[in-house]
């Protein structure tokens, strides 16, 4: 168990501490973007096998036992988790500026709801297996992907707006954070047309043969049948 929290924190350390702080900056001026991503890569990956072999060898305290109820609930939250990472990887995400990907382009599809897809794909995936398994050690390996994904929404955010502020100002002011908020307040609007049928239509795929293929992969059903 010492050793998961060790490596989870050095795998917040290295997404919250490096890819989004102005030690970044400093280092990409040094070796090149390019190099950069590189080793950043690398670290991950690095950092990412480690964080599993330390989940898989740490015996954590049951702290509480998931009813048949909330397990078929959390199932049916992975849903919408699965929409909005299929969704944030088939379209143009204009927060990457200044990567050579994106620029001054309003937002469109997903991003309408929110500029964040991806990272709430992924907190919502931490937070259901938190949920799910009631355990120090789930606690802390899913924890640490939660920390890193909430935490880096706002960290994506001020590299952004050091990078190209006009544009940055602009795609703030039409987009949030927050899932719908935006939408809310009146400064965007949904347009279904825009998402279509395809990547809903994946994502529900991917959910039903994840379901189905989740005890076998990781020898836990998500819910009793």
């Amino acid at each position: 168990m010492p050793l998961l929290i060790v490596v989870a924190l050095v795998w917040i350390a290295i997404h919250l501490g490096l890819a989004g702080t102005t030690l970044r900056d400093g280092v990409v001026r040094r070796i090149g973007e390019g190099p950069f991503r590189g080793v950043f890569s690398l670290l991950s990956i690095v950092t990412l096998v480690f964080l599993v072999w330390a989940w898989k060898a740490a015996t954590g305290a049951l702290l509480w036992v998931a009813p048949d109820w909330l397990r078929w609930l959390l199932v049916l939250v992975m849903l919408p988790a699965f929409v909005l990472l299929v969704a944030s990887v088939s379209g143009r995400n204009p927060t990457m500026i200044g990567s050579g990907e994106g620029g001054a382009q309003p937002p469109r599809g997903v991003i309408r709801v929110t500029r964040h897809p991806m990272l709430w794909s992924f907190a919502i995936w931490a937070a259901v297996h938190i949920a799910g398994n009631g355990d120090t050690a789930a606690i802390v390996f899913f924890g640490a992907f939660l920390v890193t994904a909430l935490a880096g929404m706002p960290s994506i955010d001020a590299k952004l707006a050091r990078r190209d502020k006009n544009t940055w100002q602009a795609l703030s002011a039409a987009t949030s954070i927050v899932p719908f908020v935006a939408i809310a307040q009146g400064r965007n609007r949904l347009v279904a047309r825009e998402i279509g049928w395809l990547t809903p239509g994946i994502a529900v795929i991917a959910w039903i043969v994840v379901l189905l293929v989740h005890p076998w992969l990781f020898g836990v059903a998500p819910a009793v049948l």
